[in-house]
């Protein structure tokens, strides 16, 4: 199966290279990387340069601000007429060694499915056991960086929602894989050929608010809050689950507290609550990060 990596990167180095040096020797022929640089082009095409090979095709490209945008320009990018394996790295995400040829012998009714992320404190959500279906509830478990699709059912889908994600032109980002899945359940009623990978299968990553001021995570916190809350609504969660799902973010200081402060719980609510209701309230800036 060839393997499509997409970056949506605003052109931050450090990481990028870590990516790369990490996937350099586990690409193999007829694989690809598409970075779509929204900043710095000229460094990540330099960066790129270096690492180009038979065995290591990369495209570079850009397009306007925001993830999901930057996203789906990439997949468009590869070459028509193969249906590549999709993954969507950061440019804080790496790949250990062998993971590339454990995706390989995925079946060929593997349509969709999803990995285990870990940073420095773990993995940041505990997917369900194998063999457990895809369902409106356990579809929280994905994140972007988690996320395995085959490009014809991406394109079937349509893509990510450019309204939704971090760095949007909207309010509303987080929440782009949930969405692009929850799509996936209404149209294929029973997501067949969804698979949760093993533990063992997974990409590394970095803590959310790594190298952020207090601000800046609060800030970074409350957006995603609002996109996420955004999605309850936009996709008619029952009244309770959406009552406990805004409630409990008062709680997420508590819960993350090697990251995060007690506080910090009162952001993430009020993110949510703003995406539920439809709005933002009072002024600030609407995306969640700028470096």
């Amino acid at each position: 199966m060839n393997l499509g990596l997409v970056v949506s990167t605003l052109g931050r180095e450090s990481g990028l290279r870590r990516l790369l040096e990490s996937i350099d020797g586990q690409m193999r022929a007829g694989d690809r990387l598409v970075v779509v640089a929204q900043g710095n082009l000229v460094a990540v095409e330099s960066l790129a340069e270096r690492f180009r090979a038979p065995h290591f095709v990369i495209d570079v490209t850009t397009s306007e601000r925001g993830a999901s945008r930057g996203r789906n320009v990439g997949v468009a990018t590869l070459p028509a007429g193969t249906d590549y394996l999709l993954a969507f790295p950061n440019d804080t995400t790496w790949f250990p060694e062998g993971v590339l040829d454990r995706l390989r012998t995925l079946p060929e009714e593997f349509s969709a499915g999803a990995l285990t992320v870990l940073d420095e404190n773990g993995p940041k959500f505990e997917l369900p056991p194998e063999g457990t279906p895809l369902d409106r509830w356990n579809v929280w478990n994905v994140i972007e960086m988690g996320i395995l699709i085959r490009r014809s059912v991406f394109d079937e889908l349509g893509g990510f929602d450019p309204g939704v994600g971090t760095g949007a032109p909207t309010p509303w980002q987080a929440g782009e894989a949930t969405d692009l899945l929850l799509r996936l359940l209404r149209d294929r009623r029973d997501a067949t050929g969804f698979a949760w990978q093993p533990p063992d299968v997974s990409v590394g990553g970095v803590a959310d608010s790594r190298g952020l001021s207090r601000s800046e995570r609060r800030r970074k916190l409350r957006g995603y809050g609002r996109g996420l809350g955004r999605l309850v609504t936009r996709w008619r969660y029952p009244l309770w689950w959406r009552f406990a799902f805004l409630l409990g973010g008062m709680l997420f200081g508590a819960r993350n507290r090697r990251t995060n402060e007690l506080g910090d719980g009162w952001w993430v609510f009020l993110g949510r609550f703003e995406g539920m209701l439809g709005r933002t309230v009072g002024n600030g800036t609407m995306t969640a990060v700028t470096r």
